[in-house]
């Protein structure tokens, strides 16, 4: 497959953009691989956000029962068009994801699907967290990112990688690298490794709590990390150090806590509490 797509490329007079982060990669193996540890089968419907030249396309349209591909950039129209010939279980639209309705989007899709990506650095947050938040419909991700995003993603509270995203993710599901990806993969080679996440979506991990309240407490809590908790809430909220001792031991932490060192339930009850006091 590696040389056939580097043919068509070429055929094709295409060029990398490094707008769009374009690194493809081209071994079969590998991609059958990715796909195998998404748990994608027949039964299931795939939304794939940046084709790129197909190669996991075509690996997923071998497993899935429908294959819906969102790609950017409309040069990579006649490469699909080649690559893709025999997926008949696959339909490419030629726009912006980020700018699709995403109510829209899912209705057309019409079932349940899983959301598979290979994300450059620039867009990992906005596509990652509109789905986490926004989509009803979704039951899992796998997305290739940086290595280091990776880590991020996947991080547990406690640890120097732990933030924002990190807690978003959580609160809906389990994340967890399921490969790593060597450069050397990449056509052409990136400057660093990258890894597939895989984010199992559990709707019912937690009881009904206020997303746009949990998410307003995280963006408080790490608005300055080396600073406590406390602190945070103080200068966030507005609040008198002894209102936020008595919010803290209310909800059984400790007064010298710093945000990285609470679950999504401490997010979750904070920001209850905070809501109690009418203070969100």
């Amino acid at each position: 497959m590696e040389n056939n797509v580097k043919n068509i490329l070429y055929k094709n007079g295409f060029s990398f953009k490094k707008a769009f982060g374009q690194n493809f990669i081209l071994d079969t193996e590998l991609l059958s691989n990715i796909v195998k540890k998404a748990g994608v089968t027949e039964k299931d419907v795939v939304l794939e956000i940046g084709c790129g030249a197909g190669t996991l396309t075509k690996e997923l349209s071998k497993s899935a029962k429908k294959v819906f591909g969102y790609e950017i950039d409309t040069k990579l129209k006649p490469i699909l068009e080649e690559t893709l010939k025999d997926c008949s279980n696959t339909k490419i639209v030629f726009k912006d994801v980020m700018k699709e309705n995403l109510k829209e989007l899912e209705k057309q899709i019409g079932e349940k699907y899983i959301l598979v990506a290979n994300l450059p650095y620039y867009i990992t947050t906005p596509i990652i967290m509109n789905f986490i938040e926004n989509a009803t419909n979704i039951k899992g991700m796998v997305v290739m990112v940086q290595k280091e995003v990776a880590e991020r993603l996947t991080a547990k509270e406690g640890t120097s990688d732990y933030g924002a995203i990190t807690v978003g993710i959580s609160l809906r599901g389990d994340a967890e690298i399921v490969e790593y990806v060597d450069r050397t993969f990449f056509v052409p080679p990136p400057n660093v490794d990258s890894a597939v996440v895989k984010i199992v979506i559990k709707d019912n991990k937690f009881e009904n709590f206020n997303r746009l309240a949990v998410r307003n407490v995280v963006r408080t809590a790490f608005s300055s990390r080396r600073k406590t908790l406390a602190n945070n809430l103080i200068k966030g909220y507005k609040l008198t150090r002894l209102e936020v001792e008595e919010i803290l031991t209310k909800v059984n932490l400790l007064l010298n806590v710093r945000g990285e060192e609470l679950s999504s339930r401490n997010f979750i009850d904070l920001s209850n509490t905070l809501i109690e006091k009418g203070i969100l």
